[in-house]
């Protein structure tokens, strides 16, 4: 069960301020053409040939057909591999998968103003047969590799930089884990797979009203959930009337997934809802696989995801790894609200990246290392006194004594009163 905390919500002048400078920025640093060069390819085949192979409907010629579009989904991220992935993979060892969704396919948003509104980092490991699902917050401070001049920037900014390559070379950097994978589907391709599965029953946990094109004041449809119930109403006169549904349909499914400053969990709130969905979808799948294994349905979801992983690369997932799939859990890496140029960013602390890197590492094989750079990218002392942000060095101070601090607090208390070290020596 998910236990994440309430971060505050920006009010919407502050909002659309941020978002105007920020598009400023992108526009300013950016040479033009950079997205028209970037081709949506098919991350959802490689999903769909995993659920087809796992259940056993792939015939000959279906398998072809998946084959062929698996292959050529193929996208290389620009990233030097930190290790000889291929080799780890054949040798069933654990791996590590970024998964981006970009928020350009649906409700007219254009290519060049795109931004990776999830990020997780998902580890499979085929030994322990345990897989994680690690969320990133997309606020983090982040100063992109590369793309320094921009700091601050959100997380998300770094895939408006500079594609799929500047999401992993930040992540990477910034947590000291290596990314081995990555796979990136846009909002259509969430759309059209809801659809296709004739819709999804989602509880809702908690109730809200939302227009999906708030930028849009003429936009008419508007959405409303209520919390404990999959049904929900939409309105397409501004709530004038309204019209009861049982099912999610995928514009529906955007909605519940894609609203964010009404919920008192902010963003984390939202990735709590768009992990109800994705897990719909799975389920959904799963119990009827072939509602997704046809040609037309392939035809469709052609432009909407890219991945790296080969079809040969998904045949040994399924042979090797299809058992951690069921030992899942999931974990996020937690930050608090700061304001910075009059926007609402989210800075994690020295401890919680620790813990986030660890936690990744151990999973992945690897040998304990420190956290990687505390806004990724180099800043200078000079910037970060400007804003008033610590530099690594200060963050790493700070975290050792804080420790220092609580466990001689811990110490004190267990030998006043006895109490707390019994409670620890027995396990309890």
């Amino acid at each position: 069960m998910d236990n994440e905390p309430k971060n505050s919500k920006p009010t919407r002048s502050t909002r659309h301020q941020g978002k105007l400078e920020s598009r400023n920025a992108r526009k300013a640093s950016q040479t033009s053409g950079v997205f028209g060069r970037i081709k949506w390819r098919r991350v959802v085949f490689a999903v769909i040939a995993l659920l087809a192979v796992a259940t056993g409907v792939v015939g000959a010629r279906v398998y072809h057909n998946l084959k062929t579009a698996a292959d050529d989904s193929y996208k290389a991220s620009g990233v030097k591999k930190s290790r000889d992935v291929s080799k780890a993979l054949k040798q069933g060892k654990p791996i590590s998968i970024l998964l981006m969704g970009t928020d350009t396919g649906a409700l007219n948003r254009p290519a060049d103003d795109a931004r990776t509104d999830s990020m997780m980092v998902v580890t499979i490991n085929p030994k322990t047969n345990k897989t994680t699902v690690t969320s990133i917050e997309r606020d983090i401070v982040t100063a992109v590799p590369g793309y320094e001049n921009l700091f601050p920037q959100k997380m998300n900014a770094a895939y408006t930089d500079g594609g799929v390559k500047a999401t992993i070379k930040t992540i990477q950097k910034y947590l000291n884990v290596p990314i081995d994978y990555y796979a990136l589907v846009n909002m259509n391709g969430i759309q059209e797979i809801v659809n296709k599965l004739d819709g999804l029953k989602v509880v809702s946990p908690l109730t809200f009203t939302y227009n999906p094109d708030e930028e849009n004041t003429s936009a008419q449809t508007v959405y409303s959930f209520t919390k404990g119930k999959s049904a929900y109403k939409k309105s397409t006169d501004n709530g004038v009337t309204w019209k009861t549904y049982q099912k999610l349909d995928g514009e529906a499914a955007l909605a519940f997934s894609r609203m964010r400053y009404d919920d008192p969990e902010g963003d984390y709130g939202r990735q709590k809802r768009q992990r109800l969905v994705v897990q719909a979808i799975v389920d959904k799948a799963k119990s009827n696989p072939t509602k997704l294994v046809n040609a037309k349905f392939l035809s469709a979801m052609s432009d909407s995801a890219q991945t790296d992983l080969t079809f040969s690369d998904l045949m040994t997932i399924v042979e090797k790894y299809i058992g951690a799939a069921g030992n899942i859990t999931q974990d996020h890496l937690q930050g608090t609200e700061v304001s910075l140029a009059g926007q609402s960013f989210q800075i994690a602390s020295y401890t919680e990246k620790q813990r986030i890197t660890n936690k990744l590492r151990k999973q992945l094989g690897l040998t304990k290392a420190e956290t990687g750079s505390l806004y990724a990218g180099e800043v200078s002392d000079t910037t970060l006194s400007l804003y008033g942000l610590v530099s690594d060095a200060q963050a790493k101070a700070n975290a050792t004594a804080e420790s220092t601090t609580s466990s001689s607090t811990t110490t004190t208390t267990g030998t006043v009163t006895g109490t707390a070290t019994s409670t620890t020596s027995t396990g309890q």
